[in-house]
């Protein structure tokens, strides 16, 4: 009878969905459930290594319940024979939604205002109280134009800004036309963006893709978003530029060493600081580790993966 090992609690339709293929344990004691598993059930916080893989020598998939896997040794599981699998997809809508907010809490200085009023600092409307800037007629620049890079750009039609992209791969001119989106150099990019919104991928080639150098030739005056990965960004380059420019503001959801943050960080009234909410709606989260347990039924009966990760 095929193991299933979960990390993390899963919703009732979930696990009942692994039960048919056979025993389900964890998350409570899940490493010591991996000698005679057959699926590892697992998210980002977990690092799925060849240390751990020695001590899971039946495994035949790892199902994990986000959009990512560099949380996972890629190549030993292919040398082991092991299907890896991700969700993407399903957390698109509540990430671009999540990034959208950002934007707009950085630039109307939203939390600033949020703060002052708890604290007792709301005496009575200000004409020059609180002032954010306008999005419409802006730049807003995405840098990754995959699933979420994508309903990031539709979203910006609501709000009149013109849309520029740098991304791996470009978009079909019938793409382009339908989200108004015109491909840019990453020097044109950091040039243009008023707001720069970050959707791509961790890998060695994006890593602190926005760094010291990328973060001084942004416009005076812009923004920058994350809601990708953390390491995309140099933190502490972003801090100085938070301190004494270019940059007016930052959104953040994730962050280079999570939980830990840059010093200095917490201290700038001008970052809007999320801890790694991005898919954090109750849908989202059910759909992400639904479709996690379906992966790895599948390949427990002998079927192909719904979506697995390209190798």
């Amino acid at each position: 009878m095929a193991k299933t090992v979960t990390t993390f609690p899963l919703p009732g339709a979930a696990a009942a969905l692994l039960r048919e293929a056979g025993a389900l344990a964890g998350p409570g004691g899940w490493q010591g459930e991996l000698g005679d598993a057959d699926a590892l059930v697992t998210i980002l916080t977990e690092r799925v290594d060849a240390a751990l893989l020695e001590r899971a020598p039946r495994l035949r998939v790892v199902a994990n319940a986000v959009a990512g896997s560099e949380h996972v040794d890629l190549a030993a599981c292919r040398a082991r024979g092991i299907v890896v699998t991700n969700t993407p997809d399903v957390l698109t809508d509540a990430t671009a939604d999540l990034a959208w907010a950002l934007i707009l809490a950085a630039v109307r200085r939203l939390p600033q205002a949020e703060r002052d009023l708890r604290a007792g600092g709301f005496h009575g409307w200000g004409f020059w109280d609180y002032l954010g800037g306008d999005l419409g007629g802006k730049t807003l620049g995405i840098f990754g134009m995959g699933r979420i890079g994508r309903a990031v750009a539709r979203r910006a039609v609501g709000f009149g800004m013109r849309v520029v992209y740098h991304s791996r791969t470009r978009l079909t001119e019938d793409e382009e036309r339908a989200l108004g989106a015109e491909p840019v150099s990453f020097a044109g990019l950091l040039a243009r963006s008023d707001v720069l919104s970050l959707h791509a991928p961790l890998t060695e080639e994006t890593r602190h893709v926005i760094g010291v150098e990328a973060l001084a030739r942004m416009r005076p005056g812009s923004f920058l978003v994350n809601t990708a990965r953390g390491a995309l960004v140099d933190e502490a380059a972003l801090v100085e530029a938070l301190r004494g420019g270019p940059l007016a503001g930052a959104g953040l959801d994730v962050y280079e060493r999570e939980p830990a943050l840059a010093p200095g960080l917490l201290d700038l009234p001008n970052a809007v600081l999320l801890p790694h909410v991005g898919s954090a709606t109750r849908e989202t989260r059910e759909a992400m580790a639904m479709l996690a347990a379906r992966n790895a039924h599948a390949v427990l009966l002998g079927r192909p993966p719904l979506t697995p990760v390209a190798r």
